[in-house]
């Protein structure tokens, strides 16, 4: 009988350990729809959360709630592609925690001043999901073309941007915050996709010139005989203010959910996630808040996944109005700085917006890159990582250095780098490019819907100016729909609506950047010719596709080829269908036999030198 009972206590413990406990916010004595700072009930119930043995879930009954900077965490962090400050502002501070969830209901956070609505640190298994994010006074603002002249434009400004002028510009206001226009994107007024061919010069070239007067509260014109017009009726959106808070910021931490969630305003990138592992996004959008008639949605990026490993998984998820690239997959490359023996190295970060970050740990593998070719010249496995400044660190190996190794070369880390699956999910009109992906993992981007303003997908690689890595090695691409509206606009790095796209300063054909690129069984419709752009790859196969030419747009495109092939090997093009009179309907070879190309004999082939 003792026996028995011990057994059942053990049980019961178990059973009690396992057991999901909740935490009502409403219950801790916050009020929701009181428009009262939210944060030390907040802090007090990740508190609990933390003194309770097993799964936890922090509760937040329909509502409002907002969030102030007063008793938020100030905490320092390195965050990628992002300005350094000398802290972040985080209200919802998850730190050193393992098995929770925040579950919104449904929920409004509403966010006040710069701050990082969400920050996941060292945590493991962590799901946030049912919450909409935002700013009654966001960071970017917008106003609709009133008039247009030689001379001026004027502009009706958003009720929900306060503004100033100061020394004839347009300054904008918030809560603990002030900033100057520095950016300015043109959108149609009916279709809310970023205007044909406006780019990000929608004003043209020297309109940061202009002299701003105020005709009336909210009617501000600008005088200056602007090189490029906006169209009377069109909204511009004001781009203003610096890069400094994530919406959501995770690193070292793996396990991570986040699910049903709008995040319709941010200080900077959507969400980061760094030297994590692990992470889905279901149903995770960076769109409009069309109750407040937006046409921007995120500051930034809207995912922004930085040396990250394990597997990304990407679901159901939408983007538009974006400031930037809806998703950014990549790692962080690193500078020699000096061969200090042959067994130590002395690194630096080189990109100022990508500094201070643990970029290795012991075991980790290490590839060694010559800049000029982007090729890897070695191997090898990190012994230890020691920092010595934010910029600067140093390396130990276990073996010796490759001796062809040398200053001014770089490194990239093979660990921190994810597989990754983006399925079922909206590109609309944001500015610059759909999904950039730079990953050795397996990647697949499959059935997916495309109106990117620029390239719809860009597989890029650096090791020379942002310094973002790494080569792909297995990217399948399938049964996505490319509408007209992609490439509608030109941003860098846009040679195709898929631009694979490596800045290699001196090409070498035994040392191609990227392999085995899968797109097959897509549908584009291309108004202009570039349809496909690749460098430096081994192993492309563009086979089983549709392409339906659109006339919604005049081509402007000044590449005139549907496919384009520079230094490039083992290439398949078959089993594609053409509607419609599909421009160009021909290959560009440059740098590239023409026994590496396999082809049925259904485009026209044109050989370039060089």
């Amino acid at each position: 009988m003792k026996k028995h009972i011990v057994l059942f206590l053990g049980l019961l413990l178990s059973f009690l350990t396992n057991a999901q406990q909740t935490i009502s916010i409403t219950k801790l004595g916050y009020i929701p729809n009181s428009h009262k700072n939210a944060v030390s009930y907040i802090n007090k119930a990740i508190e609990l959360a933390k003194k309770m043995n097993g799964k936890t879930i922090i509760s937040f009954p329909k509502g409002r709630y907002d969030f102030f900077p007063e008793k938020s965490a100030e905490k320092e962090f390195y965050e990628s592609n992002s300005d350094v400050i000398p802290f972040r502002i985080c209200p919802i501070l998850i730190e050193d925690l393992n098995n929770l969830t925040i579950e919104g209901n449904g929920s409004d956070f509403i966010f006040h001043g710069r701050m990082q609505p969400f920050t996941i640190n060292n945590s493991h298994h962590i799901t946030i999901k049912n919450i909409n994010i935002d700013w009654d006074i966001p960071m970017t603002a917008q106003a609709q073309v009133m008039k247009v002249t030689q001379d001026y434009i004027e502009l009706k400004i958003a009720n929900e941007s306060p503004y100033l002028i100061e020394k004839d510009k347009l300054v904008f206001t918030g809560e603990g915050w002030k900033s100057k226009m520095s950016m300015a994107m043109e959108f149609d007024r009916d279709s809310k996709l970023i205007a044909v061919e406006s780019e990000d010069r929608c004003l043209g070239n020297n309109w940061g010139k202009y002299i701003a007067t105020e005709i009336e509260k909210g009617l501000v014109r600008l005088t200056y005989p602007f090189t490029r017009k906006p169209k009377t009726g069109n909204y511009l959106v004001l781009r203003h203010s610096e890069r400094d808070h994530a919406g959501i910021l995770i690193q070292y931490s793996k396990g991570i959910a986040i699910e049903n969630m709008n995040i319709f305003q941010t200080a900077g990138l959507g969400i980061l996630a760094q030297y994590a592992e692990n992470i889905s996004f279901k149903k995770v959008n960076s769109n409009p808040n069309q109750k407040k008639n937006r046409y921007f949605s995120g500051h930034d990026d809207g995912l922004h996944i930085s040396n990250c490993k394990g597997q990304i998984i990407i679901d159901s998820c939408s983007f538009s109005g974006l400031m930037d690239d809806p998703i950014n997959i990549h790692g962080t490359s690193v500078l020699i700085t000096e061969k200090i023996n042959n067994l130590q190295l002395k690194c630096k970060f080189v990109h100022p917006q990508s500094i201070g970050f643990r970029w290795a740990e012991p075991n980790d593998q290490i590839g060694f890159i010559e800049n000029q070719s982007m090729s890897t010249i070695g191997f090898g496995k990190i012994l230890s990582f020691k920092k010595l400044s934010p910029t600067e660190f140093e390396l130990l190996f276990e073996e010796n250095i490759p001796d062809q190794l040398k200053v001014g070369n770089a490194l990239e880390n093979l660990t921190w780098t994810p597989d990754v699956v983006i399925k079922n999910s909206y590109f609309g009109s944001n500015r610059a490019r759909g999904i950039l992906i730079s990953t050795p993992g397996e990647v697949l981007i499959q059935n997916n819907v495309f109106e990117s303003s620029g390239s719809a997908i860009l597989i890029p690689g650096d090791a020379n100016g942002w310094y973002e890595s790494g080569a792909v090695k297995n990217v399948t691409i399938r049964k996505n729909i490319f509408k007209e509206d992609c490439l509608s606009s030109i941003y860098q790095f846009c040679e195709g609506i898929i631009s694979i796209d490596p800045e290699i300063p001196k090409p070498q054909m035994n040392q191609l950047f990227h392999r085995n690129i899968r797109i097959e069984q897509n549908t584009f419709h291309p108004f202009d010719y570039p349809v496909l752009y690749a460098k430096s790859t081994n192993g492309l196969f563009f086979n089983n596709n549709k392409i339906e030419r659109s006339k919604k747009y005049s081509p402007f495109h000044p590449r005139k080829y549907m496919i384009s092939l520079e230094n490039c090997k083992n290439i398949e093009v078959l089993n594609n269908h053409y509607k419609g009179e599909v421009l160009g309907k021909n290959i560009l070879l440059k740098g590239t036999a023409t026994n590496e190309l396999k082809e049925d004999h259904s485009l026209q082939m044109i050989l370039e030198n060089n």
